[in-house]
């Protein structure tokens, strides 16, 4: 009985708050997880028959299940969005998610690469294939412009201002924001468009993607993910590394460097900046640094 409502959410995730395809099947799982529960449970309840106690019961089965505190509040949040939009359709009278709780997780900081550490994976791709030069402008982009993977494998040559030093991305909720581009990357992205990607046959509806495979289609996420894994494995690097692993670099460095955090935040594209903060764990030695060359008693004895 559920369809209809998760076919309207849908269209409302779609139209109304312009998600993309990713997110709104993101959500829709997450409403899946709750029915699939009330299934087991037999229990032919609609959305307005669900009450506190059947959303904690819920909670607690997915915990039994051996869900992580952050992915069960992922879950969570999606049955909120979708209770908001119950709502406002008139579904729902009552929001009976408003007194649940969400487990409590810890934001565990990313793993973060040295620029030393980059340098190694970056010397690591063989530039005696063809994939190779493909693979360093890849990085090379990621790095410099903090890109998410899916907007690097989304990214159109129509979008490259090289001449200026800006890229136009597309990113979550296709929300576009202009984001500049190191002289390296952009070295690599001219190499790889006029020497590699003009012996690729490239398929029809593929021309404006910037990074092909060599049966020129699009690239996939899962394929720059194996390939940093090797690259990184054979750069010895015990650290785990995911095209991820570059964006939280780029933001890093940029922080520890001095950056400004709401700069930082619309390079990254992040809509709160709370979400930017997490890059702010700076380590001791640096902030020692700081207070030594900038707080003017720091270092003076009483």
């Amino acid at each position: 009985m559920w369809e209809s409502y998760k076919k309207s959410f849908q269209a409302y995730l779609k139209l109304e708050k312009s998600l993309s395809g990713n997110s709104t099947e993101a959500y829709l799982r997450d409403i899946d997880k709750l029915t699939d529960y009330l299934q087991l449970q037999s229990l032919a309840l609609a959305p307005a028959d669900i009450t506190l106690k059947h959303l904690q019961s819920f909670l607690a089965w997915i915990a039994e299940l051996g869900m992580q505190p952050t992915t069960q509040a992922r879950v969570i949040s999606g049955i909120r969005a979708f209770y908001r939009f119950c709502l406002l359709e008139n579904i729902v009278q009552q929001d009976p998610t408003l007194l649940v709780e969400a487990p409590k997780t810890r934001r565990t900081l990313p793993d973060v690469l040295s620029f030393e550490e980059i340098e190694q994976i970056l010397s690591a791709i063989d530039l005696s294939k063809p994939e190779g030069t493909r693979n360093k402008a890849i990085i090379e982009t990621m790095y410099s412009c903090g890109l998410r993977v899916s907007e690097v494998v989304q990214l159109r040559i129509s979008q490259l201002y090289l001449d200026v030093g800006y890229i136009r991305v597309i990113g979550k909720g296709d929300k576009e924001r202009l984001v500049p581009i190191g002289g390296t990357a952009i070295k690599h992205i001219k190499i790889y468009l006029q020497e590699i990607r003009p012996q690729l046959t490239v398929k029809p509806g593929n021309e404006d993607f910037v990074f092909l495979n060599k049966r020129g289609t699009l690239l996939t996420r899962v394929m720059i993910f194996l390939v940093i894994k090797a690259l990184a494995t054979k750069a010895q690097i015990q650290k785990t590394i995911s095209p991820h692993t570059f964006r939280h670099s780029f933001a890093t460095h940029l922080i520890e460097g001095g950056a400004n955090l709401r700069a930082v935040q619309e390079m990254l594209g992040h809509e709160s900046i709370t979400t930017t903060e997490i890059y702010t764990h700076l380590d001791r030695e640096f902030l020692r640094k700081t207070l030594d060359q900038f707080h003017p008693l720091f270092n003076k004895s009483s």
